[in-house]
């Protein structure tokens, strides 16, 4: 019998993602640090490595914070971290993701609120990259700012490789990818977008009947597997124009039938009709 083949759940994803992650340091003489809101693609990654301090947000509850953990902020969403003293923010590190690619707001929306998540239980190669983190912030050494960049980049992998080991019970994209069938469809949709997907061919991707394979991708995405892949083809031929490829091109690299069909979408406010996207019935 010929080994398992690895399903690769993150790599297209993280393609379309084109994510950028920088690391860095809260000041040293407050016990607070207070983050606006902006309008960006762009999320807050803070690791608290040892002690204890709270998050606030304007509309909530203060929640508290205990290491070792990471917690999970969108951009747009104003927040705080308090500690007791200044001290304690010797052992928070501060990072922030923004995202470059297309698909950038399929996963912002799966952080609609701050995520806390507890690395107690998190498989060893995520505590590796915090370690080395640690180290590197308490200490300067040369190279530094580099090695900093590409251990922000790992820690972001680990966190959605942790994330789709620990799904949500409310379903969503990270959920998706941690159901093994639906992954493999999900998987095939983030490789190749642009090819001609009708449900009975994401069913076969997903070694699922039609009406299965439907009806599980719905009660775990939240959402139908035509409204998906219509978003995310509209999002690629969004960055597609904003980058001064003309429709034509655009609707080409985002799989859909013509350019009218792609002009139709991109004035409509919602997501794009999934017939209008080059799919059949899904």
């Amino acid at each position: 019998m010929p080994p398992a083949v690895h399903l690769d759940r993150l790599s297209a994803l993280l393609a379309g993602l084109a994510p950028r992650v920088r690391v860095g340091r809260p000041p040293a003489d407050s016990a607070r640090l207070d983050i606006a809101a902006e309008a960006a693609p762009c999320l807050h990654l803070y690791l608290l490595a040892e002690g204890e301090m709270a998050l606030e947000l304007p509309s909530t509850a203060r929640q508290a914070l205990q290491a070792p953990c990471i917690v999970v902020c969108r951009a747009d969403a104003a927040h705080a971290l308090v500690a007791q003293s200044p001290a304690a923010f010797r052992h928070l590190m501060c990072a922030r993701a923004w995202f470059d690619g297309p698909v950038a707001a399929l996963l912002m929306g799966e952080f609609g609120e701050p995520l806390v998540v507890a690395l107690a239980g998190a498989e060893s190669s995520l505590h590796h990259v915090v370690n080395l983190i640690a180290a590197e912030l308490q200490a300067p050494r040369c190279g530094q700012p580099a090695l900093l960049d590409r251990a922000g980049d790992i820690l972001f992998i680990g966190l959605l490789r942790h994330l789709i080991a620990h799904p949500s019970s409310t379903g969503g994209l990270l959920s998706g990818l941690a159901e093994p069938r639906i992954a493999r469809a999900l998987v095939a949709i983030h490789a190749r977008p642009q090819d001609h997907w009708t449900l009975e061919a994401l069913a076969a991707e997903a070694g699922m009947s039609r009406t299965a394979f439907a009806n599980t991708f719905r009660d775990v995405m939240r959402q139908t597997p035509g409204k998906y892949l219509s978003a995310i083809r509209l999002a690629i031929a969004r960055r597609a124009v904003q980058s001064g490829k003309g429709l034509k091109t655009a609707a080409r690299d985002a799989g859909y039938t013509n350019s009218s069909a792609l002009s139709r979408a991109l004035s409509r406010l919602g997501p794009p009709d999934p017939a209008g996207a080059g799919s059949v019935n899904l």
